[in-house]
């Protein structure tokens, strides 16, 4: 369980973001209760995880299943996707803002075309949000996406194109496709590309705002740690805004970006100073954070609200996967990656380090558990079974 460490120098006041919010609407959170078959996911208060990391609490917000699919990306990827939706196809505003109004005023729906790339699980909720809004979806993976990433996508009637090489060729690949008729609902942005990619991180506040909701109503302890897991940065974007929020009572929790050891760009852009690259190929089993360049979009916020960066191997994420099993909770290995970051501290980190990660015997750690078993095959070899089946299918969505 080795893991690298980067004290975050550069914490200051965040940035402002585009939103490209609609007039006029309530939000996301508003759109997303309109889906079919939404509820609140599952906040686990795990006395187990506490004990293994020697804290107080330890809470983790539980997206194994988010509106029949393995992943909270739909979140992002519904409310990006509507937006642009709105922005670029449909003249009239759309109110009340909800999935059947907005599917029935895109004009000429059957020549229009959803294009993403993906690791697969963002991939996948575009390709859901393009069926039921009835046009067409062309999803790009790199290659050695695991099959079973590559078929649930196919499985949303989508076009599945294996782009040879990384993540970030299937971007670049993406982004050729874009015309009038065809929209590209990326979760990373560019220079020049950012409105979308700023809806994504505004859709992942849904997940926040539940969190808030619910430690309030059970009256369970605030979170002193909060352990973000990353890839481009959009995810962990969307938490340091949340938690991190002018108007928000009390210091903030401590926040920790983990990520993948091979495909540590935030960290590496917080040594340089600026964006960097880390060069593929990147082969970690942590897919859904196998991404070479942070966005440009989530970069400033990143960089201005994380406390520490941690890269964990895929041994640390393979044993916080069987931890959470062992709690009652099935988590992807991008899922578990949070959890695993603040193992590997907890287990071969010095005094220091604990103390850096926030890890006190006083301490309450919020982990949130991205995705379910999205790769069933390695799931078992990881946790020595095969997942516990999850129940979450929307009405509606066979």
């Amino acid at each position: 369980m080795r893991y690298e460490l980067h004290l975050n120098p550069a914490t200051g006041p965040l940035p402002a973001l585009p939103t490209g919010a609609p007039p006029g609407d309530a939000g996301p959170g508003a759109f997303h209760r309109s889906l079919p078959g939404y509820r609140c996911t599952p906040l686990r208060d795990s006395p187990e995880l506490a004990r293994l990391l020697g804290v107080r609490a330890v809470l983790v917000k539980d997206e194994a299943t988010r509106l029949g699919l393995p992943s909270f990306k739909i979140l992002g990827a519904s409310w990006a996707t509507v937006t642009a939706v709105l922005r670029h196809w449909i003249a009239q505003p759309v109110t009340p803002l909800t999935l059947d109004r907005v599917a029935a005023a895109i004009p000429r729906p059957r020549t229009r075309r959803l294009v993403a790339a993906t690791d697969g699980n963002h991939g996948r909720g575009v390709a859901r949000m393009a069926r039921l809004l009835g046009v067409a979806a062309t999803i790009l993976v790199p290659a050695g996406t695991a099959g079973a990433r590559t078929d649930a996508i196919a499985d949303e009637g989508a076009e599945v194109v294996v782009v040879d090489g990384s993540y970030d060729d299937a971007i670049a690949a993406s982004a050729a496709l874009a015309g009038p008729d065809t929209l590209v609902v990326s979760d990373t942005s560019w220079p020049g590309y950012e409105l979308i990619p700023a809806a994504v991180v505004a859709g992942y506040a849904t997940l926040f705002a539940e969190i808030d909701a619910d430690i309030a109503g059970r009256g369970l302890p605030a979170p002193t740690v909060v352990a973000l897991q990353a890839g481009v940065g959009a995810f962990a974007a969307a938490g340091i805004r949340h938690f991190r929020a002018p108007d928000r009572p009390g210091p903030p929790p401590r926040t920790v970006v983990v990520e993948p050891t091979g495909a540590n760009c935030l960290m590496a852009s917080a040594r340089a100073g600026r964006l960097a690259e880390v060069p593929g190929p990147h082969r970690s089993t942590m897919a859904g954070l196998n991404c070479g360049l942070p966005s440009v979009l989530a970069w400033p916020t990143v960089r201005a609200g994380a406390d520490v960066f941690l890269a964990v191997d895929d041994d640390a994420a393979h044993r916080a996967m069987t931890e959470l099993a062992d709690a009652g909770v099935v988590a992807g290995e991008s899922g578990a990656a949070g959890l695993a970051g603040l193992l590997a501290v907890a287990r071969t980190g010095d005094p220091g380090d604990r103390t850096r990660t926030g890890l006190a015997p006083d301490a309450c750690v919020l982990v949130v558990n991205t995705e379910g078993a999205t790769d069933p095959v390695n799931y078992r070899r990881v946790v020595g079974h095969a997942p516990a089946p999850l129940d979450d299918t929307p009405a509606g969505v066979a």
